[in-house]
């Protein structure tokens, strides 16, 4: 039974590919309410969410703002490179 269960979630995995991760940096530019404000705006979050985003990237230097395939994380990226944000992908390890 196990067998099957772990083939099962492999080929989910092979299906669905593996999930990618939109990483916004910390740079010296913009305004923590600036990007408090673009996280709110552009994903939809609301100010709490936005908020401790946004003092993780100001903290930490970095902070994993979403996740999904990678055709969707890379349109992120872009929408971020628009606003002005330093933003990544990488790929989720499993």
């Amino acid at each position: 039974m196990t067998d099957v269960l772990e083939d099962t979630r492999l080929e989910q995995r092979l299906e669905l590919g593996a999930p990618w991760a939109l990483i916004v940096w910390d740079d010296p530019v913009n305004l923590m309410t600036y990007v408090s404000w673009v996280f709110r705006s552009y994903f939809g979050f609301e100010r709490e969410k936005a908020e401790r985003l946004m003092l993780q990237v100001h903290t930490e230097g970095r902070a994993q703002v979403a996740s999904g395939t990678r055709e969707e994380i890379e349109r992120h990226v872009e929408a971020m490179h628009g606003y002005g944000l330093w933003a990544t992908l990488e790929k989720v390890e499993l």
